[in-house]
């Protein structure tokens, strides 16, 4: 795991600020009903702790023989209209840095069909209030609406030797390959549990401090190694059984609140303390991610 950090969103946020974020992110937490229960819903088994991967190694010894995923309900899932919308855009972008991206007008119309199911919902609902009494967002939801698309959904260069090639929302739930040596983002588990379930990825373990307690398979975070297209991610990281648009709610906050090129907070969620970090692409997201830091108190 990474060292800790203080937790501020940046050096001239108050420890107040902070405070008010926690407690807004946890109203989210709240408000999302489209979050699927563990052991009812869905079932993990999260098997050995993953091991070291030396830099730029693509050999990762397996400590999980069998999938991260044992059953999700695909039924629930797809009867949800956000999931249902969300599930229709993994499959529209080139996974490869540097390749641009062609977006047709069916996959325009599918950008604009997951935010418009995202902004029905409670979750997405208190979090433009809540950025619309910070002044960050307009209050008009159509206006709001093209400011989320312009977040999560303009194409941007990632790769500065080819065209448009990237977007926030590719990166963070879909997933990319860096010059076919790297795997970048992919921090999402319904993607995860699609590849996986299609052979695509291959789950290695849980990640966790040395000598420190297990994870819980109810637990909504986990830290993760896996492989995938030929390429390790020693150390990935990701929400489990939540929205789409409780994801797509929290890190646009933490996006608008701070126009650093890294924000890093620290906040208490539920019963996770979590860092949560956003990186921006001018007005885009970069890359966006939860790393758990504890669960039930314990430190992992």
């Amino acid at each position: 795991m990474s060292r800790r950090v203080t937790p501020v969103l940046s050096a001239d946020c108050s420890q107040q600020a902070t405070q008010e974020l926690t407690e807004v992110l946890n109203q989210l937490w709240l408000l999302d009903t489209n979050r699927l229960k563990p052991g009812k819903d869905y079932i993990i088994s999260l098997q050995g702790r993953a091991g070291f991967v030396a830099h730029r190694s693509n050999y990762a010894r397996d400590l999980a023989a069998a999938p991260l995923f044992k059953y999700v309900d695909e039924d629930k899932l797809r009867g949800i209209e956000t999931y249902l919308h969300f599930v229709n855009l993994l499959d529209n972008y080139e996974s490869s840095t540097g390749v641009s991206e062609r977006v047709t007008s069916e996959e325009l119309q599918e950008n604009r069909l997951f935010i418009n199911s995202m902004m029905e919902t409670d979750v997405m609902k208190r979090a433009h209030k809540y950025l619309v009494s910070k002044g960050h967002s307009p209050s008009d939801p159509e206006e709001f609406k093209k400011q989320l698309y312009d977040i999560w959904f303009r194409l941007y260069h990632r790769d500065k030797s080819g065209g448009e090639d990237s977007c926030g929302f590719e990166h963070v739930f879909v997933g990319e390959t860096k010059f076919g040596q790297e795997i970048v983002g992919l921090h999402n588990w319904v993607q995860f549990y699609l590849l996986e379930k299609n052979g695509h990825v291959d789950y290695k373990g849980y990640k966790a401090r040395d000598r420190k307690a297990t994870p819980d398979e109810d637990d909504h975070v986990l830290n993760l190694q896996f492989s995938w297209k030929g390429l390790v991610k020693p150390l990935g990281s990701c929400f489990v059984g939540v929205s789409p648009e409780f994801e797509v709610a929290l890190f646009t906050i933490i996006f608008l609140m701070s126009t650093e090129k890294m924000t890093s907070v620290v906040v208490k969620v539920d019963e996770y303390v979590l860092e949560l970090v956003v990186y921006r692409h001018g007005r885009s997201i970069g890359t966006s991610f939860p790393k758990l830091l504890s669960s039930n108190h314990k430190d992992l």
